[in-house]
């Protein structure tokens, strides 16, 4: 059977796919292997997880949650999904500080990519990793947390390092969210305010086709104000993607209700958007280039929108995760939901890299790029006293590395 990622635009070239159901049984696996690689729930875009070796699949390892609330701390096995997660999370009076638009990604996958939600004083959800086991070239397993050393290159790590098997998440109360769309932001006054309409919320996102322009807004305090940046109150539930149906979406209309139920965008009980009907891209900048890197995009608007279907912006706050594309800077992503259309799709991404390439951009690395930042160091040298022969090499990884 041909294993391809979630959207169907990778195939994937492993000789072998396997299926461990304990650590030990992964821990032969890996020392046994020429080249291996860990495949999570298959939602990014490009090979960052392919192999030309064995592809590992962790979803019949056992579960682990295992919640310590003194420490507010939960334990948990790479393959979980954030949905499953949260719910166990939410019932013992706990929860994540963030989660991404989708619930149901896997926890270690999200983190080594770089994936994120939204929020001003949000970091990635790598950031919230305490601890961190993976198994290494030699069938080592291997034990870090924040304070170790290598701890700050372990967690973003784009596979390069090893197979985690289990992670350490720091946790917060559980708390509540209501969730607003408001509609008609005009450009000029997105631009003008950027900072304090991004500030206004606990998470904020806008979304976009570069002429017309709506806020997601998630809120702890009730949203009073009738005239916002002066825009209007959807007058019912909306999607992203505006001739999109709302089902699949999470409550708003401003009605309180559980974290875990507002901060993704969609549900965790409902397939996602287009159900891998698309295409992905998102550049992170520094937060401070907002304006000016939207103001391009802006401009060429009209030479992206035929293979757009939306565009969010988000804020992220830094974190000192060396791989991390939010690594010593607070930052703006720019997220590129497109149609899945490779060949009419990239020339538009190598359009919006020109862009933004003013603005130092760093790709998510789950998603389609073309332009490979220079690789932090402290990384190249972790990768090569971890992995001195390569074993979770890849294409991806090779120019990551610079190879």
């Amino acid at each position: 059977m041909t294993l391809t990622n979630w959207a169907g635009n990778t195939t994937f070239h492993a000789k072998d796919v396997h299926h461990p159901t304990s650590l030990d049984e992964l821990r032969r696996l890996v020392a046994a292997s020429v080249k291996v690689r860990a495949l999570g729930s298959g939602h990014s875009f490009n090979h960052v997880a392919d192999t030309s070796g064995d592809l590992v699949v962790l979803d019949r390892m056992p579960a682990v949650v295992e919640i310590d609330g003194a420490a507010a701390t939960v334990r948990v096995n790479a393959r979980m999904t954030y949905a499953e997660l949260a719910h166990r999370l939410h019932r013992a009076g706990f929860a994540l500080a963030n989660m991404a638009s989708l619930p149901h990604i896997s926890v270690a996958g999200s983190v080594a990519t770089g994936t994120h939600g939204s929020g001003v004083a949000q970091p990635s959800l790598a950031a919230a990793v305490s601890g961190i086991d993976l198994v290494t070239a030699d069938g080592s397993l291997l034990s870090l947390s924040r304070g170790d050393a290598d701890f700050p290159g372990a967690v973003v790590s784009a596979g390069a390092l090893g197979v985690v098997t289990t992670l350490t998440l720091d946790l917060v109360p559980a708390f509540e969210l209501r969730q607003y769309v408001r509609e008609g932001l005009a450009a000029e006054v997105a631009l003008a305010h950027f900072e304090a309409i991004m500030s206004s919320g606990y998470s904020v996102s806008l979304f976009t086709d570069y002429r017309d322009t709506r806020v997601w807004l998630k809120r702890e305090e009730e949203l009073t104000d009738a005239d916002w940046y002066g825009t209007t109150a959807a007058d019912g539930p909306r999607h992203p993607l505006p001739a999109m149906p709302a089902a699949t979406c999470t409550p708003q209309l401003g009605v309180p209700g559980p974290w875990h139920e507002r901060l993704p965008h969609f549900r965790a009980d409902s397939p996602p958007s287009g159900a891998g009907d698309e295409l992905q891209t998102e550049l992170l900048l520094p937060r401070e280039h907002a304006p000016g890197a939207l103001r391009a995009l802006f401009a060429i608007g009209d030479r992206i929108r035929p293979v757009l279907q939306i565009s969010e912006v988000r804020c992220i706050a830094a974190d000192d995760l060396w791989l991390s594309p939010f690594h010593g800077r607070d930052s703006v992503g720019v997220h590129f939901t497109w149609i899945r259309d490779v060949a009419a799709v990239m020339p538009v991404v190598e359009l919006v890299e020109e862009a933004l390439a003013p603005y130092a951009p760093i790709p998510h690395w789950g998603k389609l790029f073309t332009r490979w930042p220079e690789c932090s160091e402290p990384f190249r040298a972790l990768a090569r006293r971890l992995d001195p022969e390569g074993k979770f090499g890849n294409d991806f990884t090779r120019a990551l590395l610079g190879e």
